[in-house]
């Protein structure tokens, strides 16, 4: 199973450009928008509207693989602290994934569950959902249905999000597309 999990983070790196999900980046973030939202008491409004904005354009990113969008959230200076094996520092990251998703998943959505303001963190539950129709892995969809969950946690400074912290559940991705069996 690691030796999947290191061949999916090798094939993000190797992945062609794949045209954007069919939606417009203010359809993007509408879909991403949080079914709920905390943030903790006495939070600053400035800094609580700026990390809204930036994590509202980052996943609105993960629905259509915007650059425009990614480079509204983002900053130059932007680190991924678990970066797979195989994907470049930096905001390439964030866009070589999207690419690689949105080419084996065309109609992905990234859908936030809920997010937490707490201080310059932001902490989002994810669900992406989609159907398998692309390619991944040398593997051709077949329709397959896609739905599994990630957490981020986000650190926005000077309403960019610098630092990413994330998890998503990679076996149960692969294992719907078959590249894993069920146990």
């Amino acid at each position: 199973m690691r030796n999947a999990l290191l061949s999916v983070s090798l094939f993000l790196m190797s992945v062609p450009s794949a045209g954007a999900a069919q939606v417009d980046d203010n359809t993007a973030i509408q879909i991403a928008q949080p079914r709920e939202t905390i943030f903790e008491r006495g939070a600053d409004r400035k800094l609580f509207a700026e990390s809204a904005t930036a994590a509202d354009n980052f996943y609105g990113f993960w629905n259509n693989g915007s650059q425009s969008l990614l480079d509204a959230a983002i900053s130059k200076e932007f680190v991924d602290h678990t970066l797979p094996a195989g994907r470049p520092q930096g905001p390439t990251g964030p866009a070589i994934a999207s690419r690689a998703f949105l080419a084996a998943v065309p109609d992905l959505r990234a859908e936030v569950v809920q997010r937490l303001f707490v201080g310059d963190r932001v902490v989002s539950h994810l669900r992406f959902t989609g159907h398998f129709t692309g390619e991944f892995m040398s593997r051709k969809g077949n329709g397959e249905p896609i739905d599994f969950i990630a957490t981020d946690i986000l650190r926005v400074r000077d309403a960019r999000i610098t630092d990413n912290w994330h998890l998503e559940d990679n076996l149960t991705f692969l294992q719907q597309i078959g590249v894993i069996l069920k146990q």
